[in-house]
């Protein structure tokens, strides 16, 4: 099974004034194809910081991460962007959809972004917006849609360019239990189908069982 997503000796210090914050340390990790894995911590522990770096959206201080066998400090920044647009999405526990676009046009953008023409991305929203069962929500605005469907939609622009790996921050995290399951079984249903790997940070271990496997963040450094 080949490795999509890795980090080796991963590190993050804060510098403020005289001061030295270490957050993250010896954190060394590979993600392979089709797996879920979840991150668990405390608040406070650096999980974001992590997914952020892990992402490519925040450079390590020391270490590297590696997305189709590329080192991400070795690029600029549009390179940076190239890489994560090609091969990972994002969901947030906020489902940050644009409020101006409906829901086919906000599950779009990262095609569009990519390159796209505005027919050929629509098309394909169109297809990703019918996996998540939200079809007749195309024409709907983020204020029109409920927190479950808006996480949906979220879901569904993570995934709309058949990403390797999907780094997903607290996705359940702002909606009520039964949502929230209907969240997870989603997510199961479409790994099954598309083979895309999770890194699933969350709070939520019920959740985080459900998973392949499970890695806690404790005083910077990741735990079996």
């Amino acid at each position: 099974m080949s490795v999509v997503l890795e980090c080796l000796d991963l590190g993050k210090t804060y510098t403020e004034g005289p001061q030295c914050l270490e957050v993250l340390r010896q954190i060394s990790l590979q993600v392979k194809r089709g797996e879920q894995l979840a991150i668990l911590g405390s608040s406070g522990s650096g999980k974001t910081t992590l997914l952020n770096l892990l992402g490519g959206l925040d450079l390590p201080s020391r270490g590297r991460v590696i997305i189709a066998g590329q080192d991400l400090a070795e690029v600029d920044e549009t390179e940076r962007g190239r890489l994560r647009n090609l091969y990972l999405g994002f969901v947030y526990q906020f489902h940050h959809l644009l409020a101006e676009f409906n829901a086919l046009e906000n599950i779009s953008m990262p095609l569009l972004i990519g390159g796209y023409s505005r027919k050929d991305a629509l098309q394909k929203s169109q297809i990703m917006l019918e996996r998540v069962g939200l079809l007749d929500r195309a024409s709907h605005k983020p204020s029109e849609l409920s927190g479950g469907e808006r996480q949906r939609i979220a879901i569904a622009r993570a995934l709309v360019t058949e990403p390797a790996c999907v780094l997903l921050d607290e996705p359940t995290g702002n909606l009520d239990r039964n949502t929230a399951l209907n969240i997870q079984a989603l997510m199961s249903d479409l790994n099954e189908k598309l083979d895309i790997s999770y890194i699933v940070v969350t709070h939520d271990e019920s959740f985080a069982d459900t998973l392949d496997r499970k890695l806690f963040l404790r005083d910077g450094m990741l735990h079996g």
